[in-house]
């Protein structure tokens, strides 16, 4: 009997317990990911809700919602981010272009080295100045957090033969988004775009359609395209894949300081996240490549500036024809600049 009476008040203590935590959520943020569980998003938004619901004592609650169950592409997610509905809000820069046409300048090709570079970029000064660019365009309402990553880095992959320098793409179909950057880069390296939805590319591979595509490993190996003859990946990794984390203005600034500090601090550690996580899973995908016959192909430090210099009209069609681009392109080339030379000088210490 006693026992059974100290389980009972146990027992109530614990759902009390819970009832009070339920209830004590002053702020509730509901964050959406057009993409699924085994995405990066998805892995950045686990560790932002039990970073900032531990951090804020349960103060805050995250919702997620993965896939389209909220909104269904860039231009309605971010719509529901400007009028409150939405919270948190992942897209590519491609997802944002037609309302912030100047992200597209995370598209531009070989401007980022290597993750060291891009990292160090995109955890510092060049965010907040497309942060101040995004709120003053939308009339302070989308706010953009943080940039992480989607997918590791963009490279030419194809059905045909090994590209190792420009002239190698000559002719060649190049699957590319409904955008002007991405056709303009494919035609400056001689190859032919053709706009191609993402859900159809297996079989246009299969077909014909088109012959290649600039994707990165996991997002090859996540949709078969091997199966469908593309045997050819050259790294040259001409884009990092860029994750624009945006939130509702409105949402943020109705927190108190102390709570806009652990959100702050959320996307921090959702930011880190997702710099891991494709790095993590691209080992398998690059091993599961070379084991089906891929064959993968590293550009020469010589072939690589080939690609760059031949490339480089893309960076003034950017700066002629992007709203705000020339403004977007100086700033990330000088903190291209200024993380080159500081990444140098650290490796110059650590090399003593």
């Amino acid at each position: 009997m006693l026992k059974t009476l100290v389980k009972t008040a146990a027992l109530s203590v614990l759902l009390a317990g819970t009832a009070l935590t339920a209830s004590a959520a002053d702020y509730t943020l509901r964050a959406t990911a057009n993409s699924n569980e085994n995405d990066e998003d998805y892995d950045g938004l686990v560790v932002f809700k039990n970073y900032v619901e531990a951090a804020s004592n349960g103060a805050i609650e995250v919702e997620l919602f993965i896939g389209t169950q909220l909104c269904s592409n860039g231009a309605e997610c971010l719509q529901g981010v400007a009028d409150g509905s939405i919270d948190i809000y992942i897209s590519t820069s491609g997802g944002a272009s037609g309302l912030f046409p100047y992200v597209q300048v995370l598209d531009l090709p070989y401007l980022m080295a290597d993750d060291r570079i891009a990292e160090h970029v995109l955890s510092g000064d060049f965010t907040r100045t497309m942060r101040d660019m995004a709120l003053e365009d939308s009339g302070d309402t989308i706010r953009l957090m943080t940039i992480g990553n989607t997918g590791g880095w963009r490279n030419f992959a194809n059905t045909k033969r090994r590209i190792a320098e420009p002239a190698d793409m000559e002719g060649l179909k190049i699957r590319t988004v409904v955008a002007d950057l991405p056709q303009e880069l494919v035609k400056a390296l001689g190859a032919s775009p053709t706009p191609i939805p993402w859900p159809e590319l297996f079989t246009s591979f299969q077909t014909g359609v088109v012959e290649g595509s600039k994707n990165g490993i996991t997002d090859i190996m996540g949709m078969k395209f091997p199966d469908a003859g593309l045997q050819y990946v050259t790294l040259d990794g001409h884009a990092y894949m860029g994750a624009l984390w945006w939130m509702s203005n409105q949402s943020f600034q109705a927190m108190p300081e102390d709570m806009r500090r652990v959100v702050v601090d959320g996307f921090y550690a959702l930011q880190q996240a997702t710099f891991a996580s494709p790095k993590r899973k691209s080992i398998a995908a690059y091993e599961e490549f070379v084991a089906g016959g891929g064959d993968l192909y590293v550009p020469t430090p010589d072939q690589k500036a080939a690609f760059k210099e031949a490339a480089s009209p893309v960076y003034d069609w950017f700066k002629s024809n992007v709203t705000r681009g020339d403004e977007i392109f100086t700033a990330l080339t000088d903190a291209v600049a200024a993380a080159e030379a500081e990444i140098d000088a650290d490796r110059a210490k650590d090399l003593k």
